[in-house]
């Protein structure tokens, strides 16, 4: 498997890395994770503007770059290393991706365009009170589009425009009779919560439907193969995305090493030291394999996604 980036995508790293240098130094990502949104309004806008980040993977016809998610991958993990605090993987990731897989046309013309330019913002609403992320679990009940239940653990869920929401049609259960619905999150009957996080660059919210009303994205009850593919692309990008901040962590490792200085000499020159940094690396080598090579079958619609995913 050739795992070489192209010269465009190189480009699209530097990119991305040096604006990330400039906007998102550690100094700014612990400002940011005290605040209540978590990011910076400004540097969104900037991101979206110059760079057209947050729409990368979505096709063109929708207002995107029509990129792959080897770029996506490749945005991520840029992302990752600088630890950006941002509304990128609830927007562009989750709810993006979601309306892809699981839209119609229309639904991809009407709400891709305003989320691929940054202009608005959107999140998935998916886990159940219980946090879980199993399909078969949702209990969301939607009656005629009006929406009853909790969603929980949603990101950016109280930073978020717009609400895509996982729900089941009346007497139906399993992967059957799942529909994605579209809600404004300023909607009567919607209350969002906000979420203490053990990751305070992710900010949570728990999100209670009372007769909210909601518009269908997709067919009724025939959002479960759709919402399926998302979330294993969702576990692709995260993965990059990871593996984007373990090899900035080897990185000050490996640097501190080559800085700390005890008994006359750099650490880095001990034995033991050495073994451990060798170690390290080839942990997130063997990470950075798997990352990769998930993003190229995302990218291929390759039949193995859901395996690689799952890695």
């Amino acid at each position: 498997m050739r795992f070489a980036f192209s010269e465009e995508q190189d480009q699209l790293r530097d990119a991305v890395r040096r604006f990330l240098n400039d906007c998102s130094p550690t100094t700014e990502v612990r400002r940011l994770m005290e605040t209540d949104h978590g990011y910076d309004p400004d540097v969104w806008r900037r991101l979206c503007r110059d760079l057209a980040l947050a729409g990368v993977h979505v096709p063109e016809p929708y207002g995107g770059q029509g990129f792959t998610f080897r770029e996506l991958g490749v945005v991520l993990e840029e992302m990752g290393r600088a630890l950006y605090c941002g509304p990128y993987f609830s927007s562009t990731v989750l709810a993006a991706t979601a309306i892809l897989e699981a839209g119609r046309e229309d639904d991809k013309a009407a709400l891709l365009p305003r989320l691929a330019s940054g202009e608005r913002l959107a999140t998935l609403a998916f886990a159940e009170p219980d946090g879980g992320w199993d399909l078969d679990a949702v209990e969301l009940d939607a009656s005629g589009g009006i929406l009853d239940g909790i969603k929980s653990h949603v990101l950016d869920g109280c930073l978020a425009d717009l609400l895509l929401v996982v729900a089941r049609e009346p007497g139906t259960k399993g992967l059957d009779g799942l529909s994605l619905y579209a809600v404004d999150a300023t909607a009567r009957g919607v209350a969002r919560t906000a979420l203490a996080a053990l990751d305070p660059t992710r900010k949570l919210a728990r999100i209670a439907f009372h007769g909210a009303s909601g518009g269908l994205v997709g067919s009724k009850g025939e959002a479960g193969p759709g919402l399926a593919r998302s979330l294993d692309l969702a576990a692709v990008a995260l993965a990059n995305e990871m593996v984007g901040g373990a090899a900035c962590l080897l990185d000050a490792a490996v640097n501190y090493a080559q800085e700390r200085v005890q008994f006359g000499r750099a650490i880095g020159s001990f034995q033991a030291v050495k073994h451990r940094l060798a170690d390290l690396t080839l942990t997130v080598e063997l990470a950075k394999s798997a990352a990769y090579r998930a993003a190229i079958a995302a990218a291929d619609s390759d039949a193995h996604r859901p395996a690689l995913a799952s890695l």
